[in-house]
């Protein structure tokens, strides 16, 4: 069974193939087409942007698609950059300028800067949407450390831990992150549906 992940970030298609491994579905992104128009992502949610992506890929490859949007949410900062966490610094701005930015920005706020993760996964094949939920909470620290992971990854301590997800293991990290944990959500109710085998 094929299905396509919407997206063409190499590091969020690693975390989520792994947590396929083993199962029937063999999962393509968006790099291994030609021509796939791109997706607006302006919606106000995390859960519209992954439902557009999801609707609007399937609608180009008439095959299952798995979708994800993903951010994170900082509470001095009243919940930005949430949606616009990839283009927090500007459009075709790089992880650092992103980083760069969120630093700045909590500069003046008291510490613990606390903050989390969230990831809705949508599932769609023409039919309804079947959707999942992870957040991890944890806070933002002082400057970067690590060079595992990618976007906000190097700043963020996760709840119980010392290190940041940057320095954590990629098996660790998909134990306990928003996104491992809302796609094996998903997963389970593929399985559940029949739509996958456990």
């Amino acid at each position: 069974m094929e299905i396509v992940f919407a997206t063409s970030n190499k590091g969020k298609f690693k975390e989520v193939n792994k947590l396929f491994e083993n199962s029937e579905i063999i999962i393509k992104s968006l790099s291994d087409f030609d021509s796939i128009a791109e997706v607006i992502e302006d919606k106000d949610t995390f859960e519209g942007n992954a439902q557009k992506k999801a609707k609007e890929i399937f609608e180009q490859v008439k095959i299952p698609v798995i979708a994800d949007d993903s951010g994170l949410v900082v509470e001095h900062l009243n919940g930005e950059p949430g949606v616009y966490s990839a283009r927090y610094a500007g459009e075709n701005c790089s992880y650092a300028d992103n980083n760069k930015k969120l630093l700045s920005e909590l500069s003046g706020f008291e510490k613990p800067n606390k903050a989390k993760f969230v990831c809705w996964a949508v599932y769609y094949d023409g039919n309804d949407f079947i959707n999942a939920q992870g957040e991890v909470n944890g806070e933002i620290t002082e400057q970067l450390s690590g060079t595992g992971g990618f976007g906000y990854d190097p700043l963020f301590i996760p709840d119980g831990y010392s290190k940041t997800m940057a320095e954590i293991s990629p098996e660790e990290k998909n134990q306990i992150s928003h996104r491992g944990k809302a796609f094996r959500e998903l997963k389970a109710k593929l399985i559940q549906k029949g739509l996958l085998h456990s």
